[in-house]
């Protein structure tokens, strides 16, 4: 039997072979029912990555070559469209840029973010899955390769948009369905909330009952400002898969209902299947090629 799904690993090693492993790789992947446009920023005084945002429909891939001591953020836009003019938006998770490219603009909460600070103290990667802004959809981080630190999946595989308390709930416009989750500093702006002011130091900023939903529903995730101790995570000359949904979701936020995880199907091995696998990781190996 011949997969469909092209193998991560197996296209992350080419990656390797052809760049001379001088960068990491990020190989951004959604298994959602829908459509994800993932957004890009770098940490200030640091090279932008190319492209800043793209889109991802259900079942694709895409490979993003990061240049050492890289530092910045990625997450996932969803329900987007273009209005008569042009102009791009979206629901949740925009970055107000207008357009599908975030050019330098970050993340409106709430999202899930996706954090790292590669080749850091030590020479170590420190990543993270944040909260701390609210959260829009699912989202891990599994390193590849990597050596000392801690070298463990990060992020939240939950769905929230449905059980998020009713307070920090996000509906879409028919005010319907949820479709994000603010975080209690978000919704409140309440210091205690964002460890502000008197509460801006980790003595006096603890675990909200807001944070602890989100800790409960997503124990290797960020759930509030203070939450290092089970949240962030290093590694050492890694790879890293970030995975929009990795326990596929059905949300109505789907543009294709009827869309299923590629990744659990399999066709018979007939020579046009297996002459379509091959074609296919021979694009992705291209691809890849020049992306340097």
């Amino acid at each position: 039997m011949a997969t469909i799904q092209v193998s991560i690993v197996l296209v992350m090693f080419f990656l390797h072979l052809f760049s001379g492993a001088r960068s990491s790789t990020f190989a951004v992947v959604n298994k959602c029912s829908y459509t994800v446009w993932p957004g890009v920023l770098s940490s200030a005084g640091i090279p932008p990555l190319s492209p800043t945002g793209f889109i991802l429909q259900p079942g694709e891939s895409t490979y993003i070559n990061v240049p050492t001591s890289w530092s910045g953020r990625l997450w996932g836009r969803t329900l987007c469209t273009k209005d008569s003019s042009g102009k791009f938006s979206c629901l949740t998770g925009d970055c107000g840029s207008s357009t599908v490219e975030c050019s330098g603009a970050g993340a409106i909460p709430p999202a899930t973010l996706a954090e790292f600070t590669l080749n850091g103290a030590a020479g170590l990667d420190f990543y993270d899955v944040s909260l701390v802004d609210g959260y829009n959809l699912p989202m891990m981080v599994v390193p590849h390769g990597g050596t000392g630190g801690n070298c463990s999946s990060a992020g939240c595989a939950a769905d929230l948009n449905g059980d998020c308390p009713l307070e920090l709930k996000v509906v879409d416009g028919t005010g319907s369905e949820g479709v994000a989750c603010n975080s209690a500093c978000n919704a409140f702006g309440n210091p205690q909330y964002c460890c502000s002011g008197a509460y801006s130091n980790p003595n006096t900023c603890k675990p909200s009952s807001y944070s602890e939903y989100f800790k409960t529903a997503c124990p290797t995730a960020y759930s509030y400002a203070y939450d290092d101790g089970t949240s962030t995570f290093t590694c050492a000359g890694a790879d890293y898969v970030i995975t929009f949904c990795p326990t596929p979701s059905t949300s109505i936020k789907s543009s294709n209902p009827t869309a299923v995880d590629v990744s659990a199907c399999s066709v018979p091995a007939s020579s046009s299947a297996l002459i379509a696998g091959a074609l296919t990781t021979l694009a992705a190996i291209w691809q890849l090629r020049h992306l340097f």
